[in-house]
Order: structure tokens, then C-alpha cells, then sequence
């Protein structure tokens, strides 16, 4: 069919479509694999006007590399488009054609040359940039529950791994290399400590719920309980921390002998070891409190560290770095372990977590991997707009990062990596597994644990974002950090 004739069509049905529609958007786009920034960018364009058109680019066409039906597909599917159709001309032809109200584009191309705009305001149109809303999470995400048949809470989705090229018998493999690394842990440990209580009421005295502590269970977290996953999953796993002189870290040292980690400390008597309490009540936290200190460790505590730290180097295949901003690694320190490995080739990956305290996760300078949340992204290159691609690419450079798993809660995850040929990145997308997560605490550490595990066994990217999402969602699916095990995941993997 003449791509004219097709556009006039298009217009035709959407104009019959949208009737009492006001403000018809307009969003084009390659949407190889919809993904958290896509949908949030569609939410935006939905928002502005009343009937939302999307165009999809036709194959051979910029850089589509997914046939266009599925492409399709996938946008038809997502609730809040209106119609979506292939787009077979470029798309400021095709807005002198429908005359939309507006016209939306991401935030990334704001500074670019933009044909549309003067399609768009030759109509009467506004062209309008956005990434979307941050907080913005999709219901879309949320239908796979509706759609799959699945009696487990926990969905791996399975065009991944087509696209990705390999299976779940490949990843049970991996799992079971496992056993041959050697791994160094080092960050802060905290202990997490869940008081159940029973709700009695509100007070008369004033407004405040009031309950009675029924059992109180502690957990290792922190670092702690990546060394502990390492471990349980098969490796040989030494813990370095700094801690207090108290009775949290001796049930602390306690707990990661059970769990057959080799753990070492080194005693900071400015500080306590890290407590966290989470009060809850009917499967609800309550309350939080945390006992702890966030300076930084005075000079003597951190060249003792040192001092453990490069003995424990010695033999290690990979060192995880789990941060959490306490003060436990300081720049200095930090710099120098990070030479120490380079000049050894030992494997580095790093999670530095900013949830009530703020750091910068791209001080890890050179790292195999690293996993940070969205938030913790956009603080590190103080970009608070862009949409998730950029933010990637953003923090690549600026850490100088091999690879970025950029974590979404509830949205799942985003993968930026080189391509087979190391010239460009190319990103992709998983969702998160578990549809009925009971406590969301652990899951960036049993992630960050299993797919830098999957890298140091030779695992590629895909293969380690896949396993960290198996290992999130079988530690979402309980209260507290227990320790995953290789045959937990194969367990799951086989389902």
C-alpha cells in the first residue's frame, strides 16, 4: 500500500476514534522493547490531552531491530494508548496530516533539531518534552498477573531469554559454578532486628496507634548478608567491616560463622554496630528506628583495614563492594583498594545505597558492574529529568562502569550494556518476578550478590540480570535476609 494512502487511513480511523476527543497527542518511537521510561513518557502524553496516538516506526527505519508487528504488539497492549499503528513516513509528515494538539518527545532530544516542531505549531500545536514523571509506576506492569497463568507469585518472563540467546539450562549452569569463586566482601554491616506486634487500638490520650511487641527476630543485612548469600550459594567468601565493641556485633559474628562465612572486623570505639528495628504489625512495617553513626573511620581504623583488606585479595577471584554511606569506606580507603585490584585484575563490582542517607555511587571508579537504584543514579550525576537511558549512559562515563543494572523496584530493572562487538550500548528490560513481594529490604542485595556470582563464573550481562532477578524475587517472597541457596535458584529455575 502507498505509504500516503496508509497515513490518510490512519488519520481516518483516528479521527472517527476520537470524536469528543479535544486534544489528540502524538508519541513516535522505535519502542523496541517497552520499557519503565517508555511508559512513563506515555503516561506524561496521556496526560496532556484526551486521545493518545502512538506511531511506530516501520522496520528498516532508524534503529528498529524488533519486527514491527511485535513492536506493535507491545504498545497496543499498554492501557492508557488510545491507537497505535505503524508509522511509515517520517513523523512531522505525518503530524501535517492528523494536526494533533500536541506533540510529545523525550527529554533527551530538547536540545536537538526537532522537524515536529514546526509540523506541530503549523497546525496550532505545542511539541512538548518530557521523561515522565519519576515516582510514575505503570498499572501495565502490573497485568502480566492477569494475563500469565501461573499458580506461583514468582513470573520469569521468557522473550528475554529468546532475545538474549539462551535458556534456563544455561543458567542452572552457571549456578553451579558457583562453587568454584572466591569472594571478598567488604562494607558496612548492619543487623536488622523485626519486632511483631499486636495492635491493640488508637490512644485516648492523644492520636497514636498503640501496640504490644509479640517477637522480636534479628537478622544479618547489610554487607553481612551479601557475604552470607556468596557463601550460601557456594562460594568461599571472606567479610571485612568495621564495627562497635558491643553485643550486635558479636551476634553478628555469630550468625556469619553459622552461615560459614570467614568474617573480620575492625573495631571502631566512636561508633556502635549498625541497628535497624522495623516494627510491624499484620504484615506492615510501622515504625522504623536506627541505631547508628555516619562519620567517617578515623585514620588508624582505616589503615587496619587496609591491612586485612589486601591480605583477604590475595587469593579472591571478585570483591563486592556493598556500601551504605556510614563511613566505613572512605575515599581514601576506597581508592586504594580499588588499585590494588586493578593491579591484580581482580574482579570489582558495587552497590552504594542512598535510601535516608545520600551518597554517590560513581565514586566506584572502573567497576565490572554496578547496581544502583534509579534514585541513587540520578544523584550521583545530578540529573534529576532525564529519561533512563540517558541517566544510564550518564553514569557509565562518569563511573567509568563496564556494565549498569539500573535498579526500579517495582518496575523491575534496566540493563545498559556494551554490545557484542564492545563499540556501542544497548539497553533491555526485565520486570520485576515476584508479583506478591512480602518484604522488598533484601532484594538489591541478593541481586547484586547473584549477578556479580554469574559475571565472575563467565556469565554474560543478560545472563547475570536474569539470575539476580530469579535470586530478588525468591528473597522478596519472605520477612527478613536469610540466605539464598544454589538450590533455591535452581529450584525456582526449573519450575
Amino acid at each position: 500500500m502507498d505509504r500516503h494512502v496508509a497515513a490518510v487511513e490512519a488519520v481516518a480511523a483516528i479521527t472517527r476514534k476520537a470524536r469528543r476527543a479535544r486534544k489528540v497527542v502524538f508519541v513516535s518511537g522505535n519502542f523496541n522493547v517497552v520499557h519503565p521510561g517508555h511508559l512513563r513518557l506515555l503516561n506524561f502524553a496521556a496526560e496532556c490531552g484526551d486521545f493518545l496516538v502512538v506511531g511506530v516506526i516501520e522496520d528498516g527505519a532508524s534503529d528498529a531491530v524488533v519486527p514491527e508487528q511485535l513492536r506493535l504488539e507491545a504498545v497496543k497492549a499498554i492501557g492508557i494508548v488510545d491507537y497505535a499503528f505503524i508509522l511509515r513516513m517520517p513523523p512531522e509528515q505525518f503530524i501535517t496530516l492528523l494536526k494533533p494538539a500536541i506533540v510529545v518527545k523525550g527529554k533527551e532530544h530538547e536540545a536537538l533539531e526537532n522537524p515536529e516542531r514546526k509540523a506541530v505549531e503549523s497546525c496550532g500545536g505545542t511539541l512538548l518534552f518530557s521523561s515522565g514523571e519519576v515516582k510514575f509506576s505503570s498499572l501495565d506492569l502490573l497485568q502480566r498477573e492477569l494475563v500469565e497463568t501461573n499458580f506461583s507469585t514468582i513470573k520469569k518472563p521468557v522473550d528475554y531469554l529468546q532475545r538474549h540467546s539462551f535458556s534456563m539450562g544455561d543458567l542452572i549452569g552457571l549456578v553451579r559454578e558457583f562453587s568454584k569463586l572466591k569472594i571478598v566482601v567488604i562494607g558496612d554491616l548492619i543487623v536488622d532486628e523485626y519486632v511483631n506486634c499486636q495492635p491493640l487500638g488508637m490512644s485516648q490520650e492523644d492520636p497514636t496507634i498503640v501496640v504490644t511487641p509479640i517477637r522480636t527476630h534479628r537478622f544479618v543485612g547489610g554487607a553481612g548478608i551479601v557475604a552470607a548469600h556468596a557463601c550460601s550459594l557456594g562460594a568461599e567468601v571472606t567479610y571485612l567491616y568495621v564495627s562497635g565493641d558491643d553485643t550486635i556485633n558479636q551476634f553478628a559474628r555469630e550468625m556469619l560463622d553459622r552461615f560459614g562465612v570467614v568474617s573480620d572486623s575492625v573495631v571502631d570505639t566512636s561508633r556502635p554496630t549498625t541497628l535497624k528495628q522495623r516494627f510491624r504489625s499484620q504484615d506492615k512495617t510501622l515504625l522504623r528506628v536506627s541505631h547508628l553513626r555516619q562519620h567517617d573511620i578515623p585514620n588508624e581504623v582505616g589503615i587496619a583495614f587496609l591491612e586485612k583488606a589486601f591480605r583477604a585479595l590475595e587469593r579472591a577471584d571478585l570483591l563486592i563492594f556493598s556500601d551504605f554511606n556510614y563511613g566505613c569506606l572512605p575515599q581514601d580507603v576506597l581508592e586504594r583498594l580499588i588499585a590494588f585490584c586493578q593491579e591484580r585484575n581482580i574482579m570489582m563490582v558495587a552497590d552504594s545505597q542512598s535510601s535516608s542517607q545520600v551518597g554517590d555511587v560513581s565514586r566506584f571508579h572502573g567497576m565490572r558492574l554496578l547496581t544502583p537504584t534509579e534514585r541513587e543514579a540520578r544523584l550521583a550525576v545530578r540529573d534529576f529529568s532525564s529519561g533512563l537511558v540517558v541517566l544510564a549512559e550518564s553514569l557509565h562515563k562518569k563511573a567509568n562502569a563496564r556494565q549498569i543494572i539500573l535498579t526500579l523496584g517495582n518496575e523491575g530493572l534496566l540493563v545498559h550494556a556494551p554490545d557484542r562487538n564492545g563499540d556501542d550500548f544497548v539497553t533491555d528490560r526485565l520486570p520485576a518476578f515476584n508479583t506478591a513481594p512480602k518484604d522488598v529490604a533484601g532484594a538489591g542485595d541478593s541481586l547484586l550478590t547473584c549477578a556479580s556470582m554469574t559475571l565472575a563464573v563467565g556469565g554474560n550481562i543478560w545472563q547475570s540480570a536474569y539470575l539476580g532477578s530469579v535470586a530478588a524475587a525468591c528473597q522478596v517472597g519472605r520477612v527478613g535476609n536469610t540466605p539464598l541457596t544454589s538450590r533455591d535458584l535452581i529450584t525456582e529455575l526449573s519450575l
